[in-house]
């Protein structure tokens, strides 16, 4: 690491998005002058490997961000309601991917693909969007700058990952039970589901987080509002059902959108997406190339496919977008957004 690089904090260090943090970070060579590592009390003392040395986690407090230029946090939204403005006051500017700052009107809720100069309004803090919205908003934004948008429907198939490492263990748990046709008791899925628990091996539940007084539920509303804020749009048509599938990583999307432009083909979609940042177009349909969660795990890029025009409204086109909920759902984001701060002179 690089003696006149950035001191640099990361929250949550011990987390699933934690250690993707670090493992991008690493990747990227990131000007990496001082690493702090830090967690809840509850994970303290656990030693973590980057770039060949060993770190051990210190809990986080106050005085731990005393010096530290970029702090990305991924401990929860409570522990960044608590330390990020403490972070702030030291001079860090924070990158937090807890959904305790996205819809703070003072807060930048940022994709670089789509929204980086929002950037430059930051005031210490700079929120992660939620995973299933940034690589649906990666993959809508070029359409939208070229065609207009006036209406999105996405339904989501959403990987048990995005609900953390004890609803991985459930999945594995609960589908090794089953083929040996053991009882069990669901514990974990849906999150957000006080009232009970469900099985997800072999399953499908339209539930993630809680229901709101509106029928959504807040992970569906996550989406609605934050496609608005990041796109610029507060007046777009936006509607979410969003799906936990027994699936480890990467989250699936089938999203319809109307445009405001007429005459639009679906080849014409497929050549601007082909070019577009941060998307890897897959769609060749007469040999059954399409983008598969399987396929997108330990990659940066949003993949796009199945993309085709409705039969009953020219102005309407249906996509298939997957991506690595982990990556550019959280961490590769976050470090994107932290080099965007560097890209434009932003870190003192």
């Amino acid at each position: 690491m690089s003696e006149n690089g950035l001191h640099v904090a990361v929250v949550g260090a011990t987390g699933a998005v934690g250690q993707q943090m670090l493992s991008t970070l690493e990747k990227r060579d990131f000007p990496i002058g001082k690493l702090t590592l830090l967690s809840s009390a509850r994970s303290a003392g656990k030693k973590v490997s980057f770039k060949g040395q060993e770190y051990e986690v210190q809990e986080a407090t106050p005085e731990s961000f005393e010096g530290v230029q970029i702090a990305l946090f991924s401990a929860g939204g409570s522990v960044s309601k608590q330390f990020a403005p403490e972070a702030v006051k030291r001079g860090a500017i924070v990158v937090d991917n807890t959904s305790a700052y996205r819809m703070d009107p003072n807060v930048p809720l940022v994709v670089p693909e789509v929204n980086e100069e929002d950037i430059k309004l930051h005031n210490g803090i700079i929120a992660n969007p939620n995973c299933s919205t940034i690589q649906m908003v990666v993959a809508l934004e070029p359409i939208r700058q070229a065609f207009g948008l006036d209406k999105v429907v996405v339904s989501t198939y959403q990987a048990v990952s995005g609900a953390g490492a004890a609803a991985i263990d459930e999945l594995k748990t609960q589908a090794q039970a089953i083929l040996n046709g053991e009882e069990f008791t669901p514990e974990i899925l849906p999150v957000g589901g006080d009232k009970k628990h469900y099985q997800i091996a072999f399953n499908a539940i339209p539930q993630i987080d809680k229901f709101q007084d509106n029928g959504f539920t807040f992970e569906e509303m996550k989406m609605i509002n934050e496609t608005k804020k990041i796109m610029h749009m507060p007046e777009l048509s936006v509607a979410a059902t969003c799906v936990r599938l027994p699936v480890v990583t990467g989250h699936s999307e089938s999203v319809y959108i109307e445009i405001n432009k007429q005459g639009v083909s679906a080849q014409e979609v497929k050549s601007l997406l082909s070019t577009a940042p941060g998307v890897v177009l897959q769609d060749d349909p007469e040999n059954q190339v399409y983008p598969m969660p399987a396929d997108a795990v330990g990659k940066n890029d949003t993949f796009v496919g199945r993309i085709r025009k409705d039969l009953d409204k020219d102005i309407g086109f249906h996509l298939w977008v997957v991506s690595d909920n982990l990556l550019k759902g959280a961490a590769w984001n976050s470090v994107q957004i932290a080099e965007s701060l560097l890209k434009l002179g932003l870190v003192k």
